[in-house]
């Protein structure tokens, strides 16, 4: 690491530590200054402006959470390692409520963070599991974008909720809820339905790239999509 990497290193771990002892009103140039052993100017070599600190801590507050989603070995369950990861996800923001904050809870209207769109993937690589396994009722990204709004949603509550009035229950009903939402547990012997069908040969189709042309390619996830969003009419 060279020096400037390791300075700028520290001005984000000072950040972070007085990020999670004081909250956001506790960092500030002269508070983090103080707390890295630099002067101001160095911060703003670094990093423009406080926006940009902050920026560079909620990326270190990813980082780690993503590397505790990838340090879980992906198990023959699918659906279980979804349930891992969105406990892992409630867990993280408990534990790092003013960097959840920080990284959730003030978003750019229209945009997303780099960071947050790494999540995301993650989510997506365990919801196209499911899809694989011909287990999943809607759309991928429909999928991704319901267990994305609750877990974030429902951290954000808790976060916002008293520890000692927070409903202990409430983390595992929701999970349980969405996936139930999102996912079918059809018995042997009941074939899939046309939207499992599409859902699943979506998912597949990325292991045969040269198949189709790029058109037929976006043609045919429009009519996949568009099947797996299928409502029947009673």
């Amino acid at each position: 690491m060279s020096d400037r990497e390791e300075v700028r290193q520290r001005v984000i771990d000072a950040a972070t530590g007085l990020l999670r002892d004081k909250g956001r009103e506790g960092v500030t140039t002269r508070t983090v200054s103080a707390a890295a052993g630099v002067q101001a100017p160095t911060l703003y070599r670094l990093f423009a402006d406080m926006n940009g600190l902050l920026e560079a801590v909620a990326a270190d507050g990813f980082a780690r959470y993503l590397a505790q989603k990838h340090n879980q070995t992906l198990s023959d369950d699918p659906v279980e390692d979804l349930r891992r990861g969105w406990d892992t996800h409630i867990g993280f923001g408990l534990e790092n409520s003013a960097h959840y904050l920080l990284m959730y809870g003030q978003p750019t209207p229209g945009s997303r963070r780099r960071t947050t769109e790494q999540a995301l993937e993650r989510l997506r690589l365990l919801v196209e599991r499911i899809a694989v396994a011909g287990l999943l009722s809607v759309g991928v990204e429909t999928a991704v974008s319901m267990v994305h709004a609750a877990g974030v949603g429902l951290t954000l509550n808790l976060i916002g909720t008293p520890p000692e009035e927070r409903d202990p229950a409430l983390p595992d009903r929701l999970r349980e809820a969405i996936i139930a939402s999102i996912t079918t547990a059809a018995p042997t012997g009941i074939p899939p339905s046309a939207a499992q069908r599409a859902v699943a040969l979506k998912a597949v189709l990325g292991e045969v790239p040269d198949l189709y042309s790029l058109g037929e390619r976006a043609l045919l996830n429009e009519l996949l999509d568009r099947a797996a969003n299928h409502t029947p009419a009673r």
